[in-house]
Order: C-alpha cells, then structure tokens, then sequence
C-alpha cells in the first residue's frame, strides 16, 4: 500500500531569459525555495514529490514580447536531458522527491522549432516521462503541439492515448501531466485518466484566469470528474528580464492541491511572492473511492458509444505547422482564430 505523503508546488519568482544560460539564475533560486519547502512541510506528511510550475525556468517571454520563433528555439530553448533537467535531477536526489516541471524544449527532429514539454523526473534524478503540450495559451504561444504535426505524430509515436497523454507508473501513484491551458479543456484530464493517471500536474495560468476563479473551477472539475489528485502551483512574481527592478504579478496566486473529490487540500492563495502549497496525497483512499463508490467514480458508467459522436467532425485544424513555423500573433488571430469562429457560426452550433 502507498502510505499518504505531502506534495508541495513552488510558487516561485521568476526571471525572463533571453538565452539559455539565464535559466540557472532561476534554478538557484528553486533550491532555496526547495530547502524550504521541503523542511516544512516534511512536518505534516513526508514530502515525496515537488511541483515547479510551468514558466519557472525560462518565462514566457517568448509569448509576451512575440518572439520569432526559430530565435527562441535557437536561444532559449532547452535540450531534455540536458544541464537543466540534470540540476534539477540532483535536487530531486538530495532531497528524495520526484520533481514535475516543464520547458520550452527541442525535438532532435525539428530543426529550428521548439515544443512545450513537461517532464518527470524520479528520486534518482532519471527522467520518467516526457509529456507534450496539447493546447498551448491561444491564441499567444508560440510553442508547437503534437497536433500541430499531426500526421507525423502519429506515424513516429502512433494513435493512443500513450502518444499523447502518457503516465508513469510509480512508487508514488500513477503519475501525468496537463500544463497551463490544457486543464481548459476536460478532455485532456479524461484521457490522462483514461490511462490511468492518479495525480495529474496542472500548472500554471496567468490573469483573469485566477482572479476570474477559471482556474479553481478548472482544477477541481478536472479531479472530481476523473477521482484523481490534481496539483496546480501558480507562478508567483515575474520580473520581466534579468536585470528588471520591477516585480509584476501576472498571474494571480490561487495555488492549490485538489483531491479526488474534488475538496481542496492545500491552498495558497497569496502570488506577489516566493511561497509554495502543500497538501496531502492518498493513493489508497483514491483507489478505494474508484472500487466502492457506486456513484461517485463517474467513469465506470461513460456512454463512449454515444458520446463518440461529439468529436466525429473535425474543429481545430491538425498539421497547422507541419510545414511552417508556428504563427506570430496578429497572424493567428487573423488565420485561425477568427475562421474557427465564424466554423462553429456556419455549423448553427454558435448563433451569430
């Protein structure tokens, strides 16, 4: 039986970067924060695995200042592995925990693009899984998706829920990943749980979406629906550059951990600063809910059959970017945004 632990999310300050090499001055500070955190809440339950919300390492400066894209891919984005995952891997050791995190990252077969990836690594420092962002901030980030490539996808990592949605099987729970904008969209966590996952990762999301409650109404639909854990650590305060004197909150606390009830466990409201969340995880409780409940494991009773027939026409185009790099912003607006909704007008599925 897996004995209830603590997960902590750090709610860290982060510093855009404008080459690789600024990511470490953000690594540093997640030792201190790690150190913290780990010793506290370490108290309560002890603590086995630490989340680190996406823009953590690099920022999203690539996103806010519009950047191109094959510069940020050739300048900022990470190889994984790489010396950043192994710093993050001898923290995962010292301390004894696995640590989930994400960077804007390479695929050895794309020249001159980068991908949203989130990864896991385990308390040897070995990466696990590497997850690929489905659906990134649209219409502003300029990461490619799985779906962006569509068909070449499929042919190099095949058509299930692994190439899209993987989990890994650990001493801690099944463990998968949903970043940022991906908790928008219920299908993601169906398929991650559809593949077992027991605590999905689910961070971060910037204004209104914190202050508007999108993001706890999110989190905790996303783990009541699926009976699993989800641990969704905010970012905390954002200094544009490196040598920025001007600390913004972008993105507006609300941190949480968020069990298979969908209850909150551990909350943070607070974001303008370094702080973090903790709550506990209770793999045999959530595995005795799925067996017992009659009612409340809602997924034992899905009608695929019939519900089939709402993804039977295809909405958002596949292979957006097979043959070109992914769009500026006006672009975007221009070519996919407001053609995907004058789509659902000509459909009648929105009124005009």
């Amino acid at each position: 039986m897996i004995e209830p632990y603590n997960a902590v999310g750090l709610v860290p300050t982060m510093w855009g970067i404008s080459k690789r090499e600024d990511i470490f001055k953000n690594i540093e500070h997640h030792k201190h924060m790690l150190k913290a955190a780990c010793w506290l809440s370490d108290i309560d339950f002890p603590v086995k695995l630490v989340a680190i919300p996406e823009g953590a390492l690099q920022g999203f400066n690539d996103e806010v200042m519009d950047v191109d894209h094959a510069d940020y891919a050739n300048t900022c984005a990470i190889d994984i592995p790489g010396p950043e995952t192994d710093a993050l891997g001898e923290l995962a050791k010292q301390y004894g925990v696995y640590i989930i995190a994400q960077a804007k990252a390479r695929h050895p077969k794309f020249k001159d693009r980068f991908f949203n990836i989130g990864f896991i690594l385990n308390d040897e420092g070995d990466i696990i899984l590497q997850h690929y962002k489905t659906v990134t901030l649209l219409p502003v980030e300029h990461s490619m998706t799985p779906h962006d490539v569509f068909d070449w996808w499929v042919e190099e990592y095949g058509y299930n829920l692994d190439a899209f949605w993987p989990v890994a099987d650990t001493p801690l729970g099944r463990l998968g990943i949903m970043m940022a904008n991906e908790g928008s969209y219920p299908e993601n966590a169906r398929a991650l749980a559809m593949n077992g996952c027991e605590v999905a990762y689910r961070a971060a999301i910037p204004h209104p979406a914190a202050a508007n409650d999108y993001f706890e109404i999110q989190n905790r639909a996303r783990a009541l629906d699926n009976n699993m854990f989800v641990v969704a650590p905010n970012m905390g305060t954002y200094y544009l550059t490196q040598d920025s004197e001007t600390p913004i909150d972008t993105f507006g606390g609300a941190s949480m951990i968020v069990n298979y009830r969908g209850q909150i466990v551990g909350k943070q409201a607070y974001g303008g600063v370094s702080t973090w969340v903790s709550g506990p995880i209770d793999i045999a409780a959530l595995r005795h809910h799925r067996a017992n409940s009659q009612w409340t494991n809602w997924m034992k009773d899905l009608k695929t059959e019939m519900y089939q027939q709402v993804y039977a026409k295809e909405i958002y185009p596949k292979n957006l970017y097979l043959d070109r790099a992914p769009m500026k912003h006006a672009e975007f607006k221009e070519k996919v945004t407001k053609k995907q909704i004058s789509l659902m007008q000509e459909r009648g599925i929105w009124k005009k």
